[in-house]
């Protein structure tokens, strides 16, 4: 009906608008015809006779299908040419333009490059707006570089798009400086940011200014800890260090609660649980109350161990590198003591320890808490190698190839093989470590040997054993020991000075060396800090022509200053001596000898000490040295001036004078094992024969 309603309304207006006037005088009375009404909205409906024959038909067959509509009439249009109303008609238009019945052209003729519009075309000039941060407000809290940090507006680095960035970036800004505020105890601080424009004519840029008022500082007024007992009946108040006047600062009350759940799990209480803190402020007085909810969990004592996963050893072997005992109370320290040492055996890949409750109460009230190891074996076989160079050595390459556990639990198995201009061996080393204790390691080892330097010519069989309380890169310990036996035979030359000559003996030597090392340096290869003192003691006997026992006594102090992070002073003192034997009922190769890259450097490997007349080294009975070096590191390079002195004695304790001085420079490159070294030295007051540059390179610092 509307739609009748509209089209009706519209032809009315039609008809009106097209209607001639007529005058009033004219005016004939027409009778009235009924008009239909609508009953929806009360008004009459106009028709069109015209209009209502173009319809169809209309049927109450709703099933009927429709009639098609008659085409309208042909109409021309001058200007547009012949127009064909229907379908054939168009026959004689294709035929007067014959360009409608020509064939399409392939698709591969046409450009099929899009179109580039002005939008694709890129502006390098984009626009920038530059502008200054500026903060206020936080220097008194000791906030700016905090601010500075994660600012969005200092992120930006002082450009835009365009103003609405800028002013986004201050708005997070302002946010930003309240949660700094909070986080000092501010809880009513504000912040507001403003943009300032620069002078006119000025092309300064904008100015970005966030401004913070912190108001008053929020104190503790309570704190609280709802927890079950423990013991002792203090222990939760004394480790969380807060107290009634704090301020509630993000920093101290984390700090805090952190420090509650590492210091309880080392006082009996493995399974704590620090719960989300509760604080209530009171804005009247600028206070808050503290309440912090703590799981602490049963108190518990060490159980027993088990372990799982790919074993490299039993959980037996566990029990002996652990440091406590069972029935002894819980500490997390010692179980992390334990999981540093079961790394620093280098037979796992992965290794964890976890503690595990059991619901067994002990005498005391705790409840035990078993450990599970889980094992993840690593290969137990690897292949080192080692190279080095010096003056008076020569090249020295060593190879060796390992199974650190072919005897379980722990035994390794070492092959080492020694090629170089000046010396060549072999040896076969056995050695079990953590043997029935923790940190304790015997070694056995066979070996053959040829030497081949100026002081003498050697070939020589060892059979050598030692118990030792060592060190180790990851588990360096303060006070280390060992002690051993030596069998030695070798067969040396050795200048006679009762013939004049040079000839060969054979000595047997039986010996029992010890050593004591106080450390408290920061680091075996690459110290930086700290001191070492050593005393090796070493009784013997030779036999050679007689027996003439001895013994051998070196004493060695290091100390390593720091002047800043990037700069050390190191210094090294050493001093030994061989009393109850002459020098010449000595073998050659136990004898103190001077010089090398350990040693006095910018002279030969053993040439500090007496000479035969030949001209080659002796050695002698005792010896003192002395050395200071200026470590200078940037980045994982490094420079070291150094400056050594020292010599060799024939007398059984070394003299104060007849030093040889020796001075060069080195440089360091630094390793995830160590730094590797290379030396290049002089000597300062050199002999006839000595040379005049004298070449290290090594792995390690000298000392």
């Amino acid at each position: 009906m509307t739609g009748l309603w509209f089209t009706s309304s519209w032809v009315v207006l039609a008809v009106a608008g097209l209607s001639p006037a007529r005058p009033i005088a004219q005016a004939v009375p027409q009778p009235v015809k009924a008009q239909p009404v609508d009953p929806q909205v009360d008004k009459p409906i106009v028709t069109d006779t015209q209009f209502d024959s173009a319809l169809p038909a209309l049927s109450n067959d709703i099933n009927a299908p429709l009639e098609a509509m008659p085409p309208p009439p042909a109409t021309a249009t001058p200007s547009a040419g012949p127009v064909a109303p229907t379908g054939d008609t168009l026959a004689p238009i294709a035929a007067e333009t014959p360009e409608l019945s020509a064939p399409l052209q392939p698709l591969a003729t046409f450009d099929t490059a899009p179109l580039v519009s002005v939008a694709d075309v890129r502006d390098d000039k984009d626009v920038v707006i530059r502008y200054d941060t500026q903060v206020r407000g936080l220097d008194e809290l000791d906030l700016t570089g905090q601010f500075n940090s994660f600012s969005a507006l200092k992120d930006g680095r002082g450009k835009a798009a365009n103003a609405a960035m800028i002013s986004a970036r201050a708005r997070e800004d302002e946010a930003l400086a309240v949660r700094l505020m909070k986080s000092k105890g501010y809880y009513d601080g504000t912040a507001i940011s403003t943009i300032e424009q620069p002078p006119a004519k000025s092309g300064g840029p904008l100015k970005a200014i966030v401004s913070a008022t912190p108001g008053k500082v929020y104190n503790l007024s309570s704190v609280n800890i709802t927890a079950g007992p423990v013991l002792p009946p203090d222990l939760l108040t004394h480790e969380l260090p807060l107290k009634i006047g704090d301020r509630i600062e993000a920093d101290r009350i984390q700090g805090a609660e952190a420090n509650l759940a590492l210091k309880l799990p080392q006082q009996g209480y493995p399974f704590v649980v620090v719960g989300q803190r509760d604080i209530v402020l009171d804005d009247a007085k600028w206070t808050g109350d503290y309440t912090l909810p703590v799981d602490t969990g049963p108190r518990s004592s060490f159980g027993t161990y088990s372990t799982e996963g790919k074993l490299a050893f039993d959980a037996r072997h566990v029990g002996v590198l652990a440091r406590f005992k069972d029935g002894e109370l819980y500490d997390n320290r010692k179980v992390d003591d334990l999981r540093q040492a079961l790394i620093a055996t280098g037979l796992f890949s992965t290794v964890s320890v976890e503690p595990k409750r059991t619901g067994t109460i002990n005498p005391d009230g705790t409840e035990q808490v078993d450990l599970l190891v889980r094992q993840a074996a690593g290969p137990p076989r690897s292949l080192a190698a080692t190279a080095g160079y010096s003056t008076g050595e020569g090249i020295k390459l060593e190879g060796s190839f390992t199974h650190r556990n072919i005897f379980p639990p722990e035994g390794a198995l070492i092959g080492t093989i020694v090629a170089g201009t000046q010396e060549q061996g072999l040896s076969g080393t056995f050695r079990r470590s953590n043997a029935g204790k923790r940190d304790r390691t015997v070694t056995l080892i066979a070996s053959a040997n040829h030497s081949n330097y100026d002081a003498f010519n050697a070939f020589t069989g060892t059979l050598s054993g030692r118990i030792s309380y060592d060190s180790t890169p990851i588990w360096q310990k303060k006070f280390t020991y060992s002690y051993g036996f030596e069998l030695t035979g070798t067969n040396q030359s050795v200048y006679d000075f009762g013939v004049g000559n040079r000839v060969r003996k054979t000595y047997g030597i039986l010996a029992l060396p010890g050593q004591v090392l106080f450390d408290t340096s920061d680091s075996l290869l690459n110290p930086t800090r700290g001191y070492r003192l050593k005393l090796n003691v070493s009784p013997e006997t030779s036999v050679s022509g007689g027996v003439r026992p001895y013994a051998r006594v070196l004493i060695e102090g290091s100390i390593y200053q720091p002047v800043s992070q990037s700069f050390v002073i190191a210094g090294r003192i050493k001093v030994g001596t061989i009393p109850g034997v002459a020098r010449d009922d000595l073998a050659p190769s136990r004898r103190y000898y001077g010089g090398g890259g350990g040693s006095v450097r910018g002279y030969g490997y053993q040439r500090l000490g007496p000479f035969d007349p030949q001209g080659n080294p002796v050695g002698g009975r005792s010896l003192n040295e002395f050395s200071i070096e200026a470590r200078y590191r940037f980045g994982n390079f490094g420079i070291v001036p150094f400056f050594d002195a020292g010599n060799a004695y024939e007398t059984v304790y070394p003299k104060g004078g007849d030093l040889r001085y020796g001075a060069g420079i080195g440089g360091r490159f630094y390793t995830n094992f160590g730094p590797m070294r290379i030396d290049v030295a002089t000597p300062l007051n050199p002999r006839p024969g000595d040379g005049k540059v004298a070449l290290y390179i090594s792995i390690g610092q000298a000392f």
